[in-house]
């Protein structure tokens, strides 16, 4: 499975006649971008808005960023089983408008949504004040539950996506990024004398606004399966989940994988990259324990040497990292894994609620207790007082003249547990 991805550099979005890329500015049609966006009965209104690195404006509360990408050549389509037929994804062509996103923000659904702040101490954390966002404001008609609100503000973003995609379905790429794995047995031969490598993707699917799709299915009802790499950016995996903002993937994350990205970029030179396994985290702990067996038979089948770990949250998923660490391990195969930490705002408390003298090799994102104060900003886009209710607040954290006080937890993207982030650690 080949695909290739070709990145349209974009510096700058504005409003225009036109939805169009010309040199490395992204137009936008108003108009015919809040008709795509609300083309949904169950939508009361919609807006648009420009958010741009540098600027004073603060998006409050995030609900998902998405990548505009457009299928140029191959199979299927951008976020398949969504947007476009069910059919296999991650061959082909993929042009992308790298430097654009759609972010997504109107009422709270869940507490645990996000801040995304363009400038000041905030921006440094998260890695969506890079990008040029263009904000869609979603608001449901009334009488909506929290699920359907989530389902219908997922969609929207998803057809405000692919309407700014398909500007770039024409234009020539600035660089063009080649991905490939083979069959199985034709992937191992071609790099027989290397390790063997494989990815074991956690996805958070604990429900109550904690999920994510697989080719339009809930994931909770999934049982672990190996999909093709590529596959992930083509948005075969999107978020619907309202999770700590700081760890959560967004959309926008499951197609710039950098854990898959950088299995990549050493494959045939220091390991061979065979692909990865998607596993759920479950609630219970007869659910837990399927999911961890059937995720240890499927590493062990493959016959690799060592895996990459990642989790998606904190708490009640640290049980399923920990599971399928000592399952993997045991089988006499080599495991990293990636998390972060919550350990107290003084950073003294237990990091996770789980462990294991197996987890030898762990790398963090960062503690998400860590305290920020964000300051003032000229614009806000969405809603300032849910700094208060969204995970990481708490009663006075918003202050009087607009500043805000909160854990890093409600940062999007601050403790990102695939490494999509800027914290790092220092050697002295």
């Amino acid at each position: 499975m080949q695909l290739k991805i070709g990145n349209i550099f974009i510096d700058d979005v504005q409003f225009g006649n036109a939805t169009e890329v010309k040199g490395d500015i992204l137009y936008v049609n108003k108009d015919e971008f809040l008709a795509e966006a609300g083309a949904d009965e169950r939508i009361a209104s919609v807006d648009v808005y420009l958010a741009k690195p540098g600027e004073e404006t603060r998006i409050i509360p995030v609900k998902d960023v998405i990548e505009p990408r457009v299928k140029v050549e191959g199979q299927g389509g951008i976020f398949p089983g969504f947007m476009s037929d069910v059919e296999q994804v991650g061959n082909g062509i993929t042009n992308v408008l790298k430097g654009a996103a759609i972010v997504t923000t109107g009422r709270i659904v869940g507490f645990q949504e996000g801040i995304i702040d363009m400038s000041g101490p905030g921006a440094e954390f998260t890695p969506f004040s890079k990008t040029n966002n263009i904000v869609l404001k979603v608001e449901p008609i009334e009488g909506i539950g929290q699920h359907e609100h989530e389902e219908i503000v997922r969609l929207a973003g998803f057809r405000a996506a692919i309407y700014v995609g398909k500007a770039g379905k024409d234009i020539e790429p600035n660089e063009v990024k080649v991905f490939e794995t083979k069959p199985l047995a034709e992937q191992i031969n071609e790099y027989k004398d290397l390790p063997k490598v494989a990815y074991v993707y956690m996805l958070q699917t604990q429900g109550l606004l904690h999920d994510t799709y697989v080719y339009g299915v809930d994931a909770k009802k999934i049982i672990p399966t190996f999909l093709y790499p590529t596959e992930v950016f083509d948005g075969a995996i999107v978020s619907g989940n309202c999770v700590s903002a700081c760890d959560k993937n967004p959309t926008y994350v499951h197609m710039n994988h950098p854990v898959i990205e950088e299995l990549y970029a050493g494959h045939g030179k220091d390991y061979n990259f065979l692909g990865c396994i998607i596993t759920n985290e479950n609630v219970t702990l007869m659910d837990k324990e399927r999911s961890s067996n059937m995720t240890a038979k499927l590493v062990e089948f493959l016959g690799v040497d060592a895996v990459i770990i990642s989790e998606e949250g904190f708490g009640n998923p640290d049980a399923d990292l920990v599971m399928n660490c000592n399952k993997i391990t045991k089988k006499g195969i080599k495991t990293v894994l990636i998390t972060d930490e919550y350990a107290g705002q003084d950073g003294g408390s237990q990091s996770l609620a789980d462990s294991t003298p197996l987890g030898d090799a762990v790398v963090t994102g960062g503690n998400a207790n860590e305290i920020i104060k964000l300051p003032v900003m000229k614009n806000v886009i969405g809603y300032p007082e849910v700094a208060e209710v969204i995970a990481g607040g708490f009663q006075g954290s918003l202050n009087e003249d607009g500043s805000i006080i909160v854990e890093l937890q409600a940062i999007t993207g601050a403790t990102s547990e695939v490494g999509y982030g800027y914290l790092s650690a220092k050697t002295y």
